[in-house]
């Protein structure tokens, strides 16, 4: 989910010039951070987000704490965790679907504000 806000921010603030969007990756800077990227990635998934932690794969408890801030338990835990997985689907799609947007038809998904006319 965060990865939308991602792309509205890189829009308007890129780091070291370059291009936002799919463009960016076929810059030498973009391709460089793409590496960078694909490395820290794979830094966290082998090692501290690695599954040996997680009760079940891809179930990492509540790290935060947050449940036993807000008084979460059982029945409701569950329910919020079905929740997360189905917003994290839905915006998942959104994600694909903007990046198809930008793939087919050239627009710049992130670039909202020229889209809608201002």
């Amino acid at each position: 989910m965060l990865a939308i806000l991602g792309a509205f921010a890189g829009h308007w603030a890129t780091p070291l010039g370059a291009p936002a969007g799919i463009a960016g990756f076929q810059d030498p800077i973009g391709a460089k951070g793409c590496v960078a990227l694909t490395f820290a990635c794979a830094f966290l998934e082998t090692g501290p987000w690695s599954d040996a932690y997680a009760k079940e794969p891809g179930n990492y408890g509540d790290p935060c704490d947050f449940a036993n801030i807000f008084g979460i338990t059982g029945e409701k835990m569950d329910e919020m965790k079905t929740k997360e997985l189905s917003n994290g689907r839905l915006a998942m799609m959104a994600t694909i679907g903007m990046c198809v947007q930008e793939g087919v038809f050239g627009e710049k998904f992130s670039d909202l504000p020229a889209q809608l006319g201002f």
